[in-house]
């Protein structure tokens, strides 16, 4: 699978799940560890492990599984590392404090659209 596809399947899954305010930064030039971050946020704990699950298992089913997986058991900011994309999953009291987007701000941001 390509990144591109990678990270529109994970758009798509964490939006299946109502996700909120999803957008994507191309991280190529910006920090060489990832090319993309999917971010977006929910209201509520168990909506932020709802997201990630959904991405969790719709990646698997296509045969892609994460290298790393943090945050799940609190479900304040579960953060789901696929290589080239890192999915970011926020309670939205955590999106607006860490403000990844102004701290990555030369980063390229494209909100999704289903």
């Amino acid at each position: 699978m390509d990144t591109n596809e990678l990270l529109n399947r994970i758009c798509k899954a964490a939006d299946d799940k109502k996700a909120r305010d999803i957008v994507t930064m191309n991280m190529q030039g910006v920090m060489p560890s990832a090319d993309y971050f999917m971010i977006c946020s929910a209201p509520t704990s168990t909506q932020v492990r709802a997201i990630a699950d959904s991405i969790e298992d719709q990646l698997h089913e296509a045969g892609v599984d994460f290298a790393h997986k943090e945050g799940y058991n609190e479900g304040e900011w579960i953060l789901l590392d696929y290589g080239d994309v890192v999915a970011h999953v926020f309670r939205q009291v955590n999106r607006e404090y860490y403000a990844l987007e102004e701290l990555w701000s030369a980063a390229e941001i494209k909100t999704f659209e289903p």
